[in-house]
């Protein structure tokens, strides 16, 4: 696949050696503190890298697990993922997640890639609706969905256990018209 481009950001394939970058944000508890998973060790994240570059090899692609690289040196500084639905739960569906290291958290990165990713669901993906589920608490994730135009749909309890507890999650989604509706050309403007 090739390169999704932002404003700030470039969305690519990950790489085998992108694993110290890998680990730096998902061995990093101030990025997994509002994540549905713990933070990883190295071997965890050893494996994890190689099921996204697994995944991203197959034709039949469950998922588009991406980097999020800075446009001026490839640095990956973070991960957006696209989940298109199943047919037992709707094909016409997506569900967004990101992370951004914490050194570079303010920077627009998210809110740029989410962007792209929603662009990318709507667009090559071809689904109607694409949700995010953020943890009450993550303020800085809610207001990027909401910067990108999602509506807040309701409160969901218990639903990740991850860090030693359980966590409700707020459900956010974005309609295809929602999207077109955003500007004149159906893209986001930064």
């Amino acid at each position: 696949m090739e390169p999704l481009s932002g404003a700030r950001i470039l969305l690519r394939e990950f790489r085998a050696n992108d694993l110290d970058d890998y680990l730096a944000i998902s061995g990093d508890d101030r990025v997994t503190d509002w994540m549905a998973f713990n933070s990883y060790d190295r071997a965890k994240a050893t494996e994890m890298l190689e099921g996204i570059l697994e995944r991203s090899a197959r034709t039949d692609r469950p998922d588009y697990m991406l980097a999020i690289a800075r446009q001026d040196d490839d640095r990956v500084v973070g991960f957006a993922r696209i989940a298109p639905g199943t047919p037992a739960s709707g094909p016409w569906s997506a569900k967004l997640g990101y992370a951004v290291h914490a050194d570079h958290w303010g920077n627009g990165y998210a809110t740029d890639a989410a962007r792209v990713m929603v662009g990318f669901a709507f667009g090559t993906l071809g689904v109607h609706r694409v949700t995010a589920a953020i943890g009450p608490e993550n303020a800085a994730s809610i207001a990027v969905v909401k910067r990108v135009g999602f509506s807040y749909e309701g409160h969901l309890r218990d639903h990740v256990f991850t860090n030693g507890a359980w966590r409700d999650s707020l459900l956010y989604s974005i309609l295809e018209n929602e999207y077109a509706d955003r500007s004149p050309q159906g893209h986001l403007e930064p």
